[in-house]
């Protein structure tokens, strides 16, 4: 019955049986990073209540302009609104309401032949910018670093354009991709490869880094010292439908925050 109710995709709308049509339906956009979590939720919450559920990924950018375009009732995102988006938000009186339901770390990662296992943020700068070339350089063996960034409506490229590039550009020879699970087949299959994922994608097939010594994890993004670890949230507008603050609340639930963890995230 599972596949009656929803097909998840991190591009493209969800398709749906007839039961989706229904008034009651719930649309959710934006993230690939927190799409995960929003796949196992939906999963129980559609088991829990029967009320459809669509849900695609496209990017926090994505998601958040669907909102405001009043095309979503939920958006997805992996970083905060935007100063401008929030504006345009409360001009059109949706006055957007954020909720946190989960912790991240946004991880460096390369293939696991990589002798590196840590690098600094300098360090990580200087490669993302085009001024480090070559694994040598940071001590590894000899070999062009192809570079694997996340496109720009990517909210985990702007956690990383803000806290490790301190805004200067990523050099325009990086390879771009439109999802995280993009990044880490790109990665998988690329001996000098090194790009950046959140934690619940991170599996044996990449070697993930430390950065400036600290590993990333549930404990360092709690406290905060690892340097790359920032929220995950869903926004809504101030009077969502029923059925959309219901799967909300499902979400900030004890069982729902037990599925951020089964997902691979840090509950808040």
């Amino acid at each position: 019955m599972r596949s009656w109710y929803y097909i998840l995709s991190a591009f493209l709308v969800i398709s749906f049986a007839a039961p989706a049509m229904a008034s009651n339906a719930v649309t959710v956009k934006g993230s690939t990073t927190v799409l995960p979590i929003m796949q196992r939720a939906v999963e129980a919450f559609i088991a829990e209540t029967g009320t459809p559920v669509a849900v695609s990924g496209g990017g926090s950018s994505n998601g958040i302009k669907a909102l405001l375009d009043g095309t979503t009732d939920i958006a997805m995102a992996s970083r905060k609104m935007k100063g401008k988006e929030i504006k345009l938000a409360n001009s059109k009186d949706l006055k957007p309401v954020e909720h946190i339901i989960a912790l991240d770390a946004v991880i460096p990662i390369v293939h696991p032949s990589n002798s590196i296992s840590n690098l600094t943020s300098a360090q990580l700068k200087a490669i993302y910018e085009g001024k480090v070339t070559n694994w040598k350089e940071v001590g590894g063996a000899d070999g062009k670093i192809i570079v694997i960034s996340r496109d720009t409506s990517s909210g985990t490229y702007e956690t990383w354009h803000k806290i490790i590039m301190k805004k200067a550009r990523v050099f325009p020879g990086a390879l771009l991709q439109a999802s995280s699970g993009a990044v880490m087949q790109a990665v998988s299959k690329n001996k000098n490869a090194i790009a950046y994922d959140g934690i619940g994608y991170i599996n044996s097939t990449v070697k993930p880094l430390s950065v400036d010594g600290v590993t990333g994890s549930a404990t360092t993004a709690k406290d905060k010292s690892y340097p790359v670890a920032r929220t995950l949230q869903i926004y809504t507008s101030a009077a969502p439908a029923p059925a959309a603050n219901q799967l909300v609340e499902f979400i900030l639930s004890p069982k729902g925050q037990d599925i951020v963890e089964q997902a691979g995230f840090i509950r808040r």
